[in-house]
C-alpha cells in the first residue's frame, strides 16, 4: 500500500502527534443507556475530522469526477466520553499509496485521548466506481502532511 511509509511515529494518544485539527460537539442524543457517548458516534467524530480537509472546496483535493471512499476503518476506544462537552479530532497522514492513503486520528477531550483510529481512503472515479491514481495535487498535499 505505502510507497512513503515511515518507521516509528509519535504515539497516536499524544495531541502533539497531529497537525490537522477539527472540533465537534457532544450531543445529548449521542449518549446511550449507560450515560456515555455511544461507540458508533466515535466513527462520526472521525468522519468530521476527515471531511474538514478532504472536502474543502478551496483545496479541491479530489479533482474532477472523483471522490473518496473508506476501504477500512479501525477504531480503538480508550476512555469514555460524557455529555455535555466537545472533542478535538486530530488527523495525520500515515502513508501514501498509488490510489489510496492511510490516515491516523485521535479523539481528545482536553488532554485525555478517548479513542484512536486508522482508516484507508481510496480515490475513486465517479463514473466507473473504481479506484484511480491519486492526483499530483493530492499526492503533494498528503506528502507535505506526512507524519514523521
Amino acid at each position: 500500500m505505502a510507497d512513503t511509509d515511515r518507521g516509528a511515529l509519535p504515539p497516536a494518544t499524544s495531541r502533539s502527534s497531529y497537525a490537522l485539527w477539527t472540533a465537534d460537539t457532544l450531543r445529548y442524543g449521542d449518549t446511550d443507556r449507560q450515560g456515555h457517548v455511544n461507540n458508533a458516534v466515535f466513527a462520526t467524530f472521525c468522519e468530521s475530522g476527515r471531511v474538514s480537509f478532504l472536502y474543502d472546496e478551496a483545496l479541491d483535493l479530489r479533482g474532477p469526477g472523483a471522490n473518496f471512499v473508506i476501504a477500512r476503518l479501525e477504531l480503538d476506544y480508550r476512555a469514555e466520553l460524557f455529555y455535555p462537552g466537545s472533542v478535538d479530532i486530530g488527523t495525520r497522514v500515515l502513508s501514501i499509496g498509488r490510489s489510496s492513503f492511510r490516515l491516523g486520528q485521535g479523539i481528545f477531550s482536553g488532554e485525555r485521548c478517548a479513542a484512536t483510529a486508522e482508516c484507508i481512503m481510496v480515490l475513486v472515479d465517479d463514473a466507473t466506481r473504481k479506484s484511480q491514481p491519486l492526483t499530483a495535487h493530492l499526492r503533494a498535499w498528503l506528502e507535505a502532511r506526512l507524519a514523521r
